[in-house]
C-alpha cells in the first residue's frame, strides 16, 4: 500500500529523517511584530530569540486552519492509498480538531492525534511506518499509532524561565528568582498535557545531564526502556552540552540509534534558547 505519512513542523523532523522516511510536513503560522509567517519557511528559531532579546514579546504560533488542511489533503490524497496526518496534542493546538474537519471530505485521508510533542510526534508516526512495513491493514497501522502515543516519554529541561513569564506561563517574579537560582525545571509531556517534572540547580550542563541519568535509570528500574531510537532535540544547545548529553544517552546502553535534531518556532517561542530533551518510548 502506498501510504503518505505527513505532519506539522511541530514534529520537529530533521531533513535527513524527512527524506529518509519520505515524510511531508506542513509549516505551522508565527506571528512576530504583527506579522504572520511560516515555521521554517520564512522565519527560523534565530529570528525569533534575536526578536525576543531585543526587548520584544515572545511570538505567537498558530495551527493550520480547516482551508489549509483541505488543500493539502486535496493535492495528496488522489496520489496516495492513504494520507496519513499525525498532529500535535489536541490539548496544545486546534490542529488537530480542523485536520479532522478537513479530512471528513476524503475517504483515504485519516487523522492521528499525537497527543504529544516535538519529536514525541515524531516517534507516532515512526511507528506507523515500522508497522506499515508489515501489513496493509490501514486500521492496523492507525491501531498501532494511536496506542504508541501513551508510552512516548516527552519532556525538557528549560534554562531560563524568562519565555515562559514573558508567555504569562509564570510570574515574572517566580522566573527571576529562579533565574538566579539557576533553577532549571523538567516539563513534561503526561497524558497529551504538559506539567512540571523535577527541578535541578546549576550549571546547565550539569544539568542536563543529571537529567538525562535520572530520566533513564527511572526508566531501567521500572524495566520499561524500549526500542532502539532516542531523539535529543533542542533549541540550539551549545554543542558542549549536546556531547555531554550523548555520552550520558551512551552510558545507559539501551538505544542503537540517537538521533539529534532541533526544536522548531513552536516550541523554541515558548521554552527559549538552550532548552533541551530526550524523548523515547516505553514499553
Amino acid at each position: 500500500m502506498n501510504i503518505l505519512f505527513s505532519t506539522e513542523s511541530t514534529a520537529d523532523l530533521s531533513e535527513e529523517l524527512i527524506e529518509r522516511y519520505k515524510i511531508v510536513t506542513q509549516p505551522l503560522y508565527v506571528e512576530k511584530g504583527g506579522k504572520v509567517y511560516r515555521d521554517g519557511v520564512d522565519i527560523n528559531v534565530q529570528d525569533i530569540f534575536a526578536y525576543v532579546d531585543a526587548g520584544n514579546p515572545i511570538c505567537g504560533t498558530a495551527a493550520l486552519n480547516v482551508e489549509d488542511y483541505k488543500a493539502f489533503f486535496q493535492e495528496k490524497s488522489p496520489l496516495y492509498d492513504a494520507v496519513i496526518q499525525t498532529t500535535i496534542s489536541s490539548d496544545f493546538s486546534s490542529c488537530f480538531q480542523n485536520a479532522s474537519i478537513a479530512a471528513e471530505d476524503f475517504p483515504n485521508v485519516y487523522v492521528v492525534d499525537s497527543r504529544n510533542l516535538s519529536t514525541g510526534i515524531a516517534h507516532v508516526i515512526l511507528e506507523g511506518i515500522r508497522k506499515s512495513r508489515t501489513t496493509d491493514d490501514i486500521e492496523e497501522i492507525l491501531s498501532c499509532m494511536r496506542e504508541v502515543t501513551a508510552r512516548v516519554d516527552t519532556s525538557f529541561v528549560i534554562k531560563t524561565l524568562s519565555y515562559l513569564a514573558k508567555g504569562g506561563r509564570c510570574s515574572s517574579v517566580a522566573a527571576l528568582g529562579a533565574n538566579l537560582l539557576k533553577l532549571r525545571p523538567v516539563i513534561e509531556v503526561v497524558d497529551g498535557k504538559m506539567r512540571v517534572g523535577k527541578k535541578y540547580r546549576g550549571a546547565y550542563t550539569k544539568c542536563v545531564v543529571n537529567y538525562v541519568e535520572d530520566r533513564l535509570k527511572e526508566r531501567k528500574e521500572n524495566d520499561e526502556l524500549l526500542y532502539d531510537r532516542i531523539f535529543i532535540t533542542h533549541a540550539y544547545a551549545t554543542d558542549e552540552t549536546v556531547e555531554a548529553v550523548r555520552k550520558a544517552v551512551e552510558a545507559a546502553g539501551a538505544f542503537a540509534e540517537i538521533l539529534e535534531t532541533h526544536a522548531g518556532c513552536t516550541i523554541s517561542s515558548h521554552c527559549g534558547p538552550e532548552c533541551l530533551g530526550i524523548l523515547f518510548i516505553r514499553k
